[in-house]
């Protein structure tokens, strides 16, 4: 596999909040997909799981930098949880697969993205 890129990303939990409560479910819906919104509705406060996406969508984004197929949208960027409990990037691209990884507090979210070609 050849790195073609690297990200990282940090998220203030408040700020997304806030943009969230002013925004609202247009502002969800074009940031999140429906299956990460599901996933996260199972969590008491999803706020932080909220910013700690965001934040690998910013840092999947950077690792893409101006390469003519980055993604349009932040969601075309899907970040799931397998069974295991392993958050995974699917793009709708194939040959790339992107690395993650996600930690958030109850202040701020942080991720790191590398891109890789297969």
């Amino acid at each position: 596999m050849k790195i073609l890129g690297a990200g990282i990303d940090i998220v203030e939990v408040s700020r997304l909040k806030q943009a969230i409560q002013k925004r609202g479910d247009p502002f969800l819906k074009r940031v999140f997909s429906k299956r990460e919104l599901e996933q996260l509705k199972k969590r008491k406060d999803p706020y932080e799981g909220l910013a700690a996406r965001f934040a690998v969508k910013e840092a999947v984004v950077k690792a893409f930098g101006s390469r003519r197929d980055a993604p349009k949208s932040l969601y075309e960027i899907e970040i799931l949880r397998t069974e295991n409990g392993i958050p995974r990037v699917t793009l709708p691209r194939r040959g790339l697969e992107v690395l993650i990884s996600m930690s958030h507090s109850r202040e701020y979210a942080v991720a790191s993205a590398l891109l890789l070609k297969k």
